[in-house]
């Protein structure tokens, strides 16, 4: 008569031979190695004008819809460059949105998606959230998650205004991301 094993010696047998199906799906599949990738984008913003890229959808009733007034809600729709000149190749695009998210004004809640459109990272995708210190020369927010070539990717942008016309209402965002993914 064959002997049978003991329940627990059937459930040690099961995880053991569950661990190693782990383990070779990683070592096929580079499981817990990250890289870490540094981009330098270009953001066009254009507040104001017929070709404008930010654009206020709400706010307070009764009060100026502006950067400074808090409740103030925006779209964003721009244009992603290589580098900081108008006509520097496209790379993507910049959609979301922000509010002004302090009562005085200095600070906006910013959720954006950059969506890639350049041959290295074409489909890919880049989320970004956090508050944003919005008068400073420089800020940074999170990067929160990502699709494509950047799944499961966690990090941080940090944005600079590199030019501004106030007549126009023309801006340039530097916007340096050091990412961690698979």
């Amino acid at each position: 008569m064959a002997k049978k094993f003991p329940k627990l010696t059937k459930l040690f047998f099961f995880l053991v031979l569950a661990a190693m199906a782990k383990l070779s799906h990683c070592a096929w599949e580079n499981c817990g190695v990250t890289e870490e990738t540094q981009l330098t984008l270009y953001f066009h913003d254009y507040s104001n004008g017929p070709n404008a890229t930010v654009i206020p959808v709400a706010g307070i009733a009764g009060r100026e819809w502006n950067f400074k007034q808090v409740g103030s809600v925006y779209v964003i729709d721009e244009p992603i460059t290589e580098g900081p000149e108008r006509d520097s190749p496209t790379v993507g695009r910049c959609q979301g949105l922000f509010v002004t998210a302090s009562f005085d004004g200095l600070n906006s809640h910013v959720v954006l998606s950059i969506m890639f459109t350049n041959e290295a990272y074409n489909g890919s995708t880049l989320e970004i959230q956090g508050t944003s210190k919005q008068f400073e020369q420089t800020g940074e927010v999170s990067v929160v998650s990502g699709t494509g070539k950047f799944r499961f990717v966690r990090g941080y942008a940090s944005f600079k205004t590199v030019f501004w016309d106030e007549v126009t209402t023309y801006a340039i965002l530097q916007v340096d991301i050091t990412l961690r993914h698979y």
